[in-house]
Order: C-alpha cells, then sequence, then structure tokens
C-alpha cells in the first residue's frame, strides 16, 4: 500500500528529528533535578519532563504540518483529544516521554515517541532515548539507527533471521506476566530473555538485537506507534494475537494484546 504523506519525505524526516532532540533535552534538564512525580487520574506516573517535552513536540508538530491533527499522551490525560477517523485521517500520535517509571529509576530507558498514522498504519516515526543519546528513525526509505549529535554515526538498521541456537524475547522492565509470558513462548526455542523499557523494545526488534517481543499486558496507542513505525521500516511486523492486522486511529487509543517480531520467527496464533 503506498500512502501519499503529507509533506515531503525528506523534510518530514528531518523536522521530526529535530522535534523528537530538543524534545529530548528540554527532559534531560528535568531529569538532572530532584523533579517532582505526580498521579494523573489512571494513577500512572508523570513529571514535569512530559509536560515540558510535549511543550516542544506540539507546535514544532503544528509548524512542520499545519493540517494535520495531533494525539499526545498528556493533552489525552486533560481531555484535549481531537476527533480522529483511523480508516482515513493521517493524525500524529506522540508520547512526549514513554516509559516514565523508567525516568522515575533514572535507569536511561526512556524515549520520546512520535508516529505519522495513515489510514490506521504507522508510516513514519522517530524513537529518541536521550539518556543513551539514540534516535531509531522509520520511513518509507527504511529504518536507522542515529548515535550522538556532533559526530553523528548514522546506521541502517533491520529485523535478522531467526538465530539457529534460540531466540532472544524482550519484555518489559517495569510491567508484565511470567507465567504468560512462559505459556505464549510454549516450546520455542529462547536463547535470552531480556527486559527493557519503553518503547525500545519494538526498537531492540528492529535493529536485529532482538527476535521477538510479545506484550501480554494494557498499552495505549501512543506508546508503540513510534516503535512500530520503526519496526515496520525495519522490515518487521506488529499483528494482534491472532495474527490480524494491528490498527491505530481506535475510538478509545487501547491497544488489545499484541505480538512485534520478525517474520523469520513462528508464533502460535490465539483467537
Amino acid at each position: 500500500m503506498t500512502i501519499a504523506l503529507p509533506a515531503d519525505a525528506h523534510a518530514l524526516e528531518n523536522g521530526l528529528i529535530e522535534i523528537a532532540r530538543k524534545a529530548g533535552a528540554a527532559m534531560m534538564a528535568i531529569y538532572q533535578t530532584d523533579f517532582e512525580v505526580r498521579s494523573k487520574d489512571d494513577a500512572s506516573p508523570v513529571t514535569e519532563a512530559d509536560d515540558a517535552a510535549e511543550a516542544v513536540i506540539l507546535p514544532g508538530l503544528h509548524a512542520l504540518t499545519p493540517d494535520v491533527k495531533i494525539v499526545s499522551e498528556e493533552s489525552a490525560a486533560k481531555g484535549d483529544v481531537p476527533d480522529v477517523n483511523g480508516d482515513t485521517d493521517f493524525f500524529w500520535l506522540v508520547d512526549p516521554l514513554d516509559g516514565t517509571k523508567e525516568f522515575i529509576k533514572r535507569n536511561g530507558e526512556f524515549t520520546v515517541n512520535i508516529a505519522l498514522i495513515a489510514q490506521g498504519t504507522p508510516v513514519l516515526g522517530v524513537v529518541y532515548a536521550p539518556a543513551i543519546d539514540k534516535l531509531y528513525y522509520g520511513g518509507p526509505d527504511g529504518a536507522k539507527l542515529i548515535e550522538g549529535d556532533l559526530e553523528t554515526k548514522t546506521t541502517a538498521i533491520s529485523v535478522r533471521d531467526m538465530p539457529a541456537d534460540g531466540v532472544v524475547v524482550v519484555g518489559s522492565r517495569s510491567h508484565g506476566d511470567p507465567e504468560a509470558m512462559k505459556a505464549f513462548l510454549g516450546d520455542l526455542a529462547v536463547k535470552e530473555l531480556r527486559p527493557a523499557g519503553s518503547s525500545l523494545k519494538l526498537c531492540l526488534v528492529a535493529a536485529g538485537e532482538a527476535d521477538l517481543y510479545p506484550r501480554l499486558g494494557p498499552t495505549m496507542e501512543w506508546d508503540i506507534g513510534a516503535g512500530h513505525a520503526v519496526l515496520k521500516a525495519a522490515g518487521g511486523v506488529v499483528e494482534n494475537m491472532d495474527g490480524s492486522r494491528f490498527l491505530y486511529g481506535k475510538a478509545d487509543f487501547r491497544n488489545p494484546f499484541f505480538i512485534a517480531r520478525s517474520p523469520s520467527v513462528p508464533v502460535t496464533y490465539q483467537d
């Protein structure tokens, strides 16, 4: 499926990377301080860094694509959610700070997530982990990892074929059900179970450092849209537990359980 983008692809890529880096810098300025943690209505934690990053991202995206709607986690928590049609609309899907629990723990595994959704599918996205200065980008021309700023190193990334000695499975560092994971994996040969925070789990599969990420717990669309864009551009797939297409623009933006993987990894689908 070929989808015409709402702006020049090169301009979108450069603009998106610049916005993500600026949002990351705003987050890191707070990361170094004795920041306050508060709770949202759903009891999930939020910090001033979430708000600071969103304050950079929203005007940046409006300037980049003035006519494209934006669905952002922190705005949505305050009731500001544009009406989007997942079947037809372009819209930005934003998590200004994905992995707030990792931010609070100061382990570096938190990210800026920005994805462009078209007809229910992520068509480009950026995942930026400012504490470790790794930026993953996926778009029509493939996926890449950009490391460093002044001395930038850019590497094309792609999923790998299933290793002969067993797969590396990634799971949530702060969430998850070990028994459900064990039942899902069944007889699949597993070399390593690796915990990771935020949308970096999807990016590890995209970069060929892991092979499978079964998400057997609740997430929202903004948690994974950008990582999905990177994984898709790297040749990977995100699908529902029954193998059907994973779609965005749902009425409440809540995700079902899903499987993210290299296509070479066999899975047993569930009804």
